[in-house]
């Protein structure tokens, strides 16, 4: 079964220098039937203006996967871990026994888009870490990257949680597949473009949840970049 929920259907917070879309639950915006799927906890499609940002705020017992879409997020946090996050690069802050870090557009002329995901961890109280890589674009292109696992394989971040997460690059007419093992879960997330998954049309912004599904068949119908979620 794949349920999806459109972009448009998403919750929205717009102040002066941030437009933000949330697939779930997130802050003042609250439903119970969109608190979540499986682990994945948010993801919050971000565009911030320049020079503006996230000032330092806490964070405890979650995972917290960036992924630049466009332009570059500079990063501090208390754990020591600090950066520039560009398209391509993927970072990954376990916030744990607690976090302080603080997040901002780093260009003073052009906005930056991002995705924040929250990822519950499989336990609570471990040590706050921070951990950024790059994945180049030809490793995404026209194929499923691994991005994030939980046993660091592939050259991917490590994640506390078993889930594992998935990028690709597809141009018009691109497919690529997935297996799903047994009793497992996913999310798809449209970040730009337009798909169909297993026959259903996605685009930009749109989520699906997939359950009780063994392959995953996704076609793009224009260029496209898309996450898949392999969840527990």
């Amino acid at each position: 079964m794949i349920a999806v929920r459109k972009a448009q259907d998403r919750f929205h917070t717009r102040i002066d220098w941030l437009d933000s879309w949330h697939t779930f639950s997130f802050g003042e915006h609250d439903d119970p039937d969109h608190r979540g799927f499986r682990a994945l906890r948010v993801i919050n499609d971000d565009t911030v203006q320049p020079g503006q940002g996230f000032g330092t705020h806490t964070h405890r017992d979650m995972e917290i996967l960036t992924y630049v879409l466009q332009g570059a997020l500079a990063h501090r946090d208390s754990s020591g871990g600090g950066g520039t996050i560009r398209p391509g690069d993927v970072q990954r802050m376990s916030a744990g026994t607690g976090v302080a870090h603080s997040e901002f557009n780093a260009s003073p002329s052009d906005p930056v888009h991002f995705l924040q995901i929250w990822i519950v961890p499989a336990r609570r109280g471990i040590a706050p870490g921070y951990e950024q890589k790059t994945f180049p674009s030809q490793e995404r292109t026209g194929k499923l990257r691994l991005l994030a696992s939980a046993d660091a394989r592939d050259g991917s971040v490590k994640i506390n949680q078993d889930a594992a997460v998935y990028g690709t690059l597809l141009g018009p007419g691109d497919r690529v597949s997935y297996d799903l093992g047994p009793g497992r879960h996913a999310w798809v997330h449209v970040a730009r473009g337009a798909v169909e998954l297993n026959g259903q049309k996605l685009t930009a912004g749109d989520g699906a949840a997939v359950t009780d599904e063994r392959k995953l068949a996704l076609q793009a119908v224009d260029a496209s970049e898309v996450l898949l979620f392999d969840l527990a």
